[in-house]
């Protein structure tokens, strides 16, 4: 696997480097370039698997850079200092990210899940859609990607009614009545999705507040949504979820 790292801190590039050498063998060739200009033509001549590219540099940023691309014919990891506004981006859209300083486990794991993913052409279509998460975009029209085993799908967020934890899996249930399960934990798509206006309501139930029908207080409180789908509201969440609705 050829590997290309762009980025201007010359500390972070050859800390880098050392890592793939120590701990990843399927890496053959690592290439290094310092910033948008020097990358994009890093990428046109030495045509990398891999490319980790900074999030800020000197002559502008990753986004841009890869903005200018015309195609994406290898895998892609930003690598960021920690922003929850940036990385919830990255989440989103189901790009790979590192925080810096890089971790040596998570730098195994993303090269791994690259390796992966060599084959797949849903590159551009996931820049596209981390492009629309950092934008000024209505919220309304924001994608998120959810990765199975068999599919890639790119679901507008207004369309997801409501998500569940089912052991370490969740549960996307959608307007469409459509159900996609993915292979990660609820906890993990609150925090992507809360910004949305998802609200947890029980320690199973993650809920878009936009599809809420009504609130009925039998049986200790459930909230029946659009899709006529009931959820349960625990009692500790009783008294945030109404004033929630008292707020609408």
């Amino acid at each position: 696997m050829k590997v290309l790292i762009i980025d201007n801190e010359e500390q972070i590039r050859i800390g880098l480097e050392k890592q793939l050498k120590s701990f990843c063998p399927q890496v053959s060739e690592i290439q290094q370039a310092t910033g948008v200009v020097s990358g994009l033509e890093a990428i046109a001549n030495y045509k990398p698997d891999l490319v980790f590219l900074d999030v800020e540099m000197d002559d502008g940023t990753g986004i841009e850079l890869a903005s200018k691309l015309e195609s994406y014919s290898f895998q892609l990891v930003f690598i960021t200092a920690h922003d929850k506004y940036a990385v919830n981006a990255f989440k989103l859209s189901a790009i790979d990210f590192l925080l810096k300083p890089i971790d040596a486990e998570d730098l195994i794991n993303a090269v791994v899940r690259a390796e992966k993913n060599i084959k797949t052409k849903t590159l551009e279509l996931q820049f596209k859609i981390l492009q629309e998460s950092i934008s000024s975009i209505a919220v309304s029209d924001k994608k998120i990607v959810l990765k199975d085993n068999e599919s890639i799908y790119f679901v507008k967020v207004s369309d997801i009614v409501r998500c569940k934890a089912e052991g370490p899996y969740t549960e996307f249930y959608l307007m469409s009545d459509q159900k996609i399960i993915i292979s990660k934990s609820l906890k993990e798509y609150e925090d992507v999705l809360e910004p949305f206006g998802f609200v947890r309501t029980h320690h199973s139930h993650l809920i878009n507040i936009k599809h809420i029908s009504r609130f009925d207080k039998a049986d200790g409180g459930v909230l029946v949504l659009d899709n006529e789908h009931v959820v349960p509201v625990s009692q500790r969440k009783r008294e945030l979820i109404l004033e929630l609705l008292n707020s609408i």
